[in-house]
C-alpha cells in the first residue's frame, strides 16, 4: 500500500517560544504525522530593513511593525533546535526544517546531520544557495511554488551539478549540461521530490491547480507531493488521491493566535482529521485491477440474479417469456443465458420460483 509522507508544518507558529514549540510536536506526533518542520534562519541576513510585508501578513499582523522586525521575534537559537531535535528523536517524529541563508543551512547540515534538508519557494532562482545544498549530497525537498518549467528545470540543473562533485567553476552552462547527463538524472531521482505549491496565504481554491502534480511528474520524472496552503483539509486529500507522494501543511494550536502564519494553519484537530483522511484515501486507492474483491465475493449471490420459474412448469414444456423470469439469489443460470433457454424443452418439472437447472 502507498505510503504518504505527511509534514505537519510547524514553520514559525512557535512565535519564538520553544515550549510552544514542544507542544507543536507534540500535537504532530499525536495526530500520526512522518514529520514535523520548522524553519532556519537569521532574519538579518534573509530580509533587508527595507523589505514590506506580504498582504496576508500584513492582515493578520499589522503594520506597526517592518518584515524584519517581525521575523526576528519568530527566530529560534541553535541551542533550541538541539533542544527541539533532541525531543523529535524521543518521540519518534523526524524533525525536518527549511534554512533560508547559508549559515542555516551548514547548521542543519552539518551540526544537526539532518537527513533531509527542505528547499522553499522562495530560493528556487537561489542558485548559489542551491548549489550549496546540493554538494552537501543531502536529499532535498522542493517547494515549487511561484515557478515556470523552466524555472524549475533551472533549478533542478544546480542540483544535478552539485550533486555530481564537480570540480569545475559553476556555470550556467554547466548546469544545464549536468542536468542532462545520465548521472545527473540519476542522481536527481535518488535524491530530488518535488513539491507543487500556491505561495499565498491562504491559497485561493481556484489557483490550486492539482492539474499541475501530474504535470511536474511527466515533466520531470521524480516523486511529486503538495505544499497545501489551501484553508481546511479537501485539497490535501484530493492530492493523494491523484498520486501525491508527501504532503505538507501547516498547523497551529489556535487560529487565534498572534502571528503570521496562524490563520492559514489547521487547528489540531484538523490535523488528526486530515491524516485519517489521508490514510483512509490510501487504502481507497487499492488496485487497479477490476475484479470482484473479497468482501464483494460473498455478496455475489445475494445481489445478482438467476434464471427461476415464474410459474409451475411441467418437464417436457418450452421455456418461454411467460415462464420463466429473474430473482435473487444469483447462485443459479444466470440471466445473461436467457435467450439460449427460450425455445428449448424443460429437462424436468418446477415450481414457481425453483432455480432453473438445464
Amino acid at each position: 500500500m502507498k505510503h504518504t509522507t505527511i509534514i505537519a508544518e510547524a514553520g514559525v507558529n512557535h512565535n519564538g517560544s520553544v515550549d510552544l514549540a514542544k507542544k507543536l510536536i507534540d500535537v504532530a506526533h499525536e495526530a500520526g504525522a512522518d514529520a514535523v518542520k520548522f524553519q532556519t534562519f537569521e532574519a538579518a541576513k534573509v530580509i533587508s530593513k527595507h523589505a514590506p510585508k506580504a498582504k496576508y501578513q500584513l492582515k493578520s499582523t499589522g503594520g506597526e511593525e517592518s518584515q524584519l522586525e517581525m521575523v526576528k521575534k519568530l527566530q529560534l537559537s541553535k541551542e533550541e533546535h538541539h533542544d527541539l531535535h533532541l525531543y523529535c528523536q524521543k518521540l519518534g517524529i523526524q524533525f525536518v526544517s527549511t534554512p533560508f541563508d547559508f549559515e542555516s543551512a551548514d547548521f542543519l547540515i552539518l551540526d544537526l546531520d539532518l537527513p533531509l534538508i527542505k528547499i522553499p519557494s522562495g530560493e528556487v532562482t537561489n542558485a548559489p544557495f542551491l548549489l550549496k545544498i546540493a554538494q552537501s549530497q543531502k536529499p532535498v525537498i522542493l517547494s515549487t511554488g511561484m515557478c515556470t518549467l523552466g524555472e524549475i528545470e533551472a533549478a533542478l540543473s544546480v542540483l544535478a551539478f552539485g550533486y555530481g562533485k564537480a570540480r569545475i567553476k559553476p556555470t550556467t552552462k554547466r548546469f544545464l549540461a549536468a542536468y542532462g547527463t545520465e548521472k545527473g538524472q540519476k542522481m536527481l531521482k535518488e535524491k530530488v521530490s518535488l513539491l507543487h505549491c500556491t505561495t499565498e496565504y491562504p491559497a485561493p481554491y481556484s489557483e490550486i491547480n492539482l492539474r499541475s502534480l501530474a504535470t511536474l511528474s511527466q515533466a520531470f520524472g521524480l516523486p511529486v507531493g503538495l505544499s497545501d496552503h489551501s484553508q481546511g483539509i479537501s485539497v490535501a486529500i484530493a492530492a493523494v488521491a491523484l498520486g501525491a507522494t508527501i504532503i505538507e501543511k501547516h498547523f497551529t494550536l489556535d487560529h487565534s493566535m498572534q502571528g503570521p502564519d496562524h490563520k492559514a494553519s489547521l487547528e489540531p484537530q484538523e490535523l488528526c482529521q486530515m491524516i485519517t483522511s489521508i490514510r483512509q484515501t490510501e487504502l481507497a486507492m487499492g488496485s487497479a485491477k477490476k475484479i470482484p474483491t473479497p468482501s464483494e465475493q460473498k455478496n455475489l449471490p445475494i445481489a445478482r440474479k438467476s434464471i427461476v420459474a415464474a410459474q409451475s412448469i411441467a418437464k417436457g414444456e418450452q421455456f418461454t417469456p411467460i415462464n420463466i423470469t429473474f430473482k435473487r439469489p444469483g447462485n443459479g443460470i444466470s440471466p445473461f443465458y436467457y435467450w439460449d433457454l427460450l425455445g428449448t424443452s424443460s429437462s424436468r418439472s418446477y415450481q414457481e420460483d425453483e432455480l432453473i437447472k438445464e
